[in-house]
């Protein structure tokens, strides 16, 4: 059936129970898993003239990004490991996640996107907004969301 997942994690409870379900997903239909982690991108703020000058360079920030997404990525892939489930790991730095996650599955060849969804409804889904009912919209791949 589903032969390449692409697992969003973030390193989040909620997120780390979805690689736990993803990985006996896979290990269940013969699946092989790439995990992915949307680094942000360095914020710029300006405020008039006295601007907010941020201490962190781009670049130390860009290191630390990549330091964060390698952990992460690196604590899914041992669950995986552990299940005997084929996977690696990769990340792109992106102020639209949701963009960046359609992108990994569709330029890793994957067929299905297993991801967590938080469950909120009402005013405070439509005010934060949903990385997930953003994949969901704009995702030619299949998406198999775990709540």
């Amino acid at each position: 059936m589903f032969k390449h997942i692409l697992v969003p994690t973030d390193g989040s409870e909620l997120s780390a129970d979805t690689v736990k379900k993803a990985v006996v997903f896979a290990r269940e239909t013969g699946a092989k898993i790439t995990f992915f982690y949307s680094k942000p991108d360095y914020p710029v703020a300006f405020y008039g003239e006295g601007a907010l000058i941020d201490p962190t360079t781009p670049e130390k920030f860009a290191a630390m990004a990549d330091k964060q997404a390698a952990d992460i990525l690196a604590v899914a892939q041992k669950l995986a490991d552990a299940a005997g489930v084929p996977c690696d790991g990769t990340s792109a730095t992106s102020d639209a996640p949701y963009e960046a996650i359609i992108n990994a599955a569709t330029s890793g060849g994957c067929d299905l996107i297993f991801m967590a969804s938080h469950g909120r409804r009402g005013l405070s889904g439509l005010l934060l907004g949903s990385e997930t009912q953003k994949v969901l919209t704009h995702s030619k791949i299949p998406v198999l969301v775990y709540r």
